[in-house]
């Protein structure tokens, strides 16, 4: 909340304030509501992708890179890797 603050000085209220706060405080409430979910998504992806042979693994993990860096360009900033790398974590 200081940094955001700090970044708008000039137009910063009480109407961004409650704004910011209502916003982290939802984030907050679904990551809490979801915490317990992963290892049951996990198990269900795996099984979803065991199913798959290793062409089309290969070309589901190339789509989402592309997808990611489409709809986030500033992402390549920070997966600065090779293209094995990055198969690699997706896998």
């Amino acid at each position: 909340l200081a940094a955001m603050r700090s970044l708008l000085p000039k137009v910063w209220d009480t109407n961004y304030e409650v704004a910011w706060t209502w916003m982290w405080d939802n984030v907050a409430q679904m990551l809490q509501k979801n915490l317990t979910s992963p290892p049951t998504w996990e198990a269900e992806l795996e099984n979803t992708l065991g199913s798959f042979d290793e062409t089309t693994r290969y070309n589901i993990r190339r789509d989402i890179y592309e997808r990611f860096f489409q709809l986030c360009p500033a992402g390549q900033d920070y997966f600065i890797f090779s293209n094995t790398r990055l198969h690699y974590i997706l896998t």
